[in-house]
């Protein structure tokens, strides 16, 4: 190659080489420093692609957890009241074996019948529970009588947790199962509620029993809806773990390389840099012909 002044081959060359290591080592630098191995669309643009549906998917899934976790609290809620409402069924059928004491007095008996005005009182006040505002319980005739859930981030799966249901008549033919008894123990003793247990005879005790039955049912239902909601909780978690684990192997950097190719680019451009001021030193040789 001949000696030329105007241009200066070896050094364009030497500034070229060192302009690409120097892009390169400052890519290095941006992937370590945000932990990303895309820092702009041009490093991966399909992966950036997918990467941005993993992360909204994730965030989905994340709202999605959030939402069954609520509903399974409305469950829980729900159960709690029921449990109750038991429990005051059971007692409400011991004051009435009770009252049939032969020793009991007058005094005793009224008594007896006060406490039990009270308990009906308070489940009739189980009917307007809550739970953030949404009743835990519906009216036979209500046309909400469950609340749908979905169970997976894009709602392709879904399920009815149901509200007990209320408030059935007299007669005990409420088709459906829920707290329809609560009302009906209230109902049976009478227009006259000022008798008391007076008016629950041994024959109307029946209507306690099957009150009590309809809310094993109640709770066992509950139970088994809680039970999926738990499961799918556990499906939305795992789901959010292989998620992440997918989106990181696309845009997370691997620290190992990504430090080597640091310290490779970083030698390049430092060489490149020593090479260049040579290049530009060896046009130096033309002065000397010329002297």
């Amino acid at each position: 190659m001949g000696i030329t002044i105007n241009t200066n081959t070896s050094a364009s060359l030497s500034a070229l080489n060192l302009n690409r290591s120097q892009t390169l080592l400052q890519k290095s630098l941006a992937r370590l420093s945000s932990g990303s191995r895309i820092s702009e669309a041009s490093d991966d643009a399909g992966g950036l692609a997918v990467s941005m549906k993993l992360s909204a998917a994730i965030k989905r899934t994340d709202a999605q957890y959030s939402n069954v976790s609520n509903a399974l609290s409305y469950l829980q809620t729900q159960d709690g009241v029921l449990k109750s409402a038991s429990s005051v069924m059971e007692r409400i059928a011991e004051l009435a074996t009770l009252y049939g004491d032969v020793t009991k007095s007058s005094l005793d008996r009224a008594n007896y019948s006060v406490e039990f005005t009270n308990l009906v009182s308070q489940l009739t006040q189980f009917e307007q529970s809550t739970f953030n505002g949404v009743s835990l319980f519906a009216e036979p005739s209500s046309s909400e009588k469950s609340l749908t859930v979905y169970l997976t981030d894009d709602g392709s799966q879904s399920m009815k947790i149901d509200k007990a249901i209320v408030n059935g008549n007299a007669t005990g033919t409420t088709s459906s199962s829920a707290l329809s008894k609560i009302v009906d123990v209230w109902q049976n003793v009478g227009t006259d509620k000022s008798g008391g247990l007076s008016k629950l005879s041994f024959s109307r005790l029946s209507v306690v029993t099957q009150a009590i039955q309809e809310l094993a049912t109640l709770r066992a239902t509950n139970g088994a809806q809680s039970s999926r909601l738990q499961y799918a909780l556990d499906s939305l978690s795992t789901n959010r773990t292989n998620l992440e684990a997918a989106n990181s192997r696309i845009f997370d950097v691997d620290v190992a390389q990504e430090t080597t190719r640091l310290a490779r680019n970083n030698i390049l451009v430092q060489s490149g840099a020593a090479m260049l001021a040579q290049a530009n030193a060896s046009s130096q040789i033309a002065l000397k012909l010329l002297q």
